[in-house]
């Protein structure tokens, strides 16, 4: 395949993107048709492959009954970005590399081969048509918080990007015990 810019193009770019604030983002993964473990870990690339993104770090990877949902179990964790891509940007992002992993929606809470969800994009509070920040269901799921307070509890501070708001380890045990959810592997498994 021959390369879609040149040098040049590209060393401006890289260069712009210098200048560009970034952010701390936070995405939730998860899946649970396939071999969700591998398609977990293309994500991962994914996101580090996506402009003026890199990956800051990623939860431990953790094995979940479905909520609200049907099918098999699913795998999640969650992943550290530092991007200078706005919020709809990074959520077409996601949305791409959904596609990119035949995810299909047949109906509400599908089994599905791969699910990226922006949880929190350095503090930004939005409700548009297509994005709610910080994502409005986060709270109430194991799957996302135990793996998110395990992250943003790794990571350094920053003053450009707060850290998102997690339940207390009290009631994240709650909701892990209610929900059944167990960590499979350690920090940075998925790459």
């Amino acid at each position: 395949m021959a390369p879609t810019s040149s040098p040049v193009v590209a060393h401006a770019d890289a260069e712009a993107f210098s200048l560009a604030p970034r952010f701390r983002a936070f995405v939730a993964l998860g899946g649970n048709l396939g071999d969700v473990h591998l398609r977990l870990q293309a994500a991962v690339t994914a996101l580090r492959e996506l402009p003026g993104t890199r990956v800051e770090g990623v939860s431990s990877l953790y094995r979940t009954r479905p909520v609200n949902a049907g099918g098999p179990d699913f795998l999640n964790a969650v992943v550290a970005l530092e991007t200078v891509l706005a919020p709809h940007e990074l959520l077409r992002s996601l949305l791409r590399i959904e596609l990119d992993h035949d995810r299909e929606r047949p109906h509400v809470n599908a089994p599905r081969t791969l699910d990226l969800d922006l949880l929190h994009h350095g503090g930004a509070i939005l409700q548009t048509a297509t994005l709610t920040l910080p994502h409005p269901r986060q709270l109430g799921r194991a799957f996302v918080m135990v793996p998110l307070a395990e992250l943003a509890e790794r990571l350094p501070a920053r003053s450009d990007s707060p850290a998102p708001d997690v339940l207390d380890s009290e009631k994240r045990a709650q909701l892990a015990a209610e929900q059944g959810i167990e960590a499979i592997s350690g920090p940075n498994c998925l790459g």
